[in-house]
């Protein structure tokens, strides 16, 4: 999956797979967690939000099934 860097204080960077429709967010932490079954509206929403971090509390943390990656 491609990340793409993103301007935000929260997430530093976004992939999307849109055949797996999994969501992979990098947070400005370090950690990674992908979200499964975003539909791709989400996604660009997201994207195009002017403030990703509030896009992303009010959308999509508490909205999918989530997997943290790595440590």
């Amino acid at each position: 999956m491609k990340l793409e860097t993103v301007e935000s204080s929260m997430i530093h960077a976004v992939g999307y797979d849109p055949e797996k429709r999994i969501l992979e967010i990098v947070f400005n932490s370090g950690r990674t967690y992908q979200y499964e079954d975003v539909p791709l509206e989400v996604y660009e929403g997201l994207m195009n939000a002017s403030s990703k971090g509030q896009y992303f509390l009010g959308m999509i943390r508490d909205a999918y099934e989530t997997r943290r990656l790595g440590r």
